[in-house]
């Protein structure tokens, strides 16, 4: 082949390849997981009010206080579901499809709106886990920040949520530490208030 062929070739191939290049990568769907975050987006726009049925801490900070859920955005590969504490509205979670699984994120604002110093944090699923359970055990991230923040022993967190006809749970576990937080999810609530941060 001459040159010149050469170069027309290479250049007739150049729209083929920027094409290949710019296509994105396929996203890996599991039935369990989809399920999962479908399950708890047939909630969407729902509050149901919580208690917590396990906590090995001494002096709980959510004790006495009502706590909701209100699942209050929903996109196909997107929920936001504020956590309210009594009047603290500063909690969200936040279950993502990543294209590799399920991500959660505790995004903690202040009043004002802005962003707390211990937040973002959480974890990734590394199994297909169940339609009705997912776990989250602490990506690289949250650990740097317990690390950094001085609570070394969160490193070991794990998250896991759980979604039957009627019930949510929420749960945290480590080595040593335990707490659950279950929604009756047979009886909506009014939705709260706007949680801190958000429009």
């Amino acid at each position: 082949m001459t040159i010149r062929k050469y170069v027309i070739a290479v250049i007739a191939s150049l729209p083929m390849a920027a094409t290949l290049m710019a296509a994105p990568a396929p996203l890996v769907s599991i039935k369990t997981q989809d399920d999962f975050f479908n399950n708890i987006s047939k909630h969407c726009g729902k509050s149901y009010e919580g208690k917590v049925t396990v906590d090995n801490a001494e002096g709980g900070s959510f004790a006495n206080k009502k706590l909701i859920m209100h699942v209050r955005r929903c996109t196909d590969s997107e929920l936001q579901v504020p956590f309210h504490v009594g009047d603290d509205a500063s909690r969200t979670w936040i279950i993502t499809k990543t294209g590799s699984g399920l991500s959660l994120k505790h995004d903690h604002r202040t009043k004002d709106g802005n962003n707390d110093e211990s937040t973002m944090y959480g974890g990734h699923t590394n199994d297909a886990g169940w339609a009705e359970m997912q776990s989250f055990p602490a990506d690289q991230y949250s650990k740097e920040l317990f690390v950094d923040q001085g609570i070394p022993q969160s490193v070991g967190n794990t998250w896991q949520m759980y979604i039957y006809p009627e019930k949510f749970t929420y749960r945290l576990i480590r080595q040593g530490r335990e707490f659950r937080v279950d929604f009756d999810l047979t009886k909506p609530i009014s939705a709260p208030v706007t949680p801190w941060g958000y429009e």
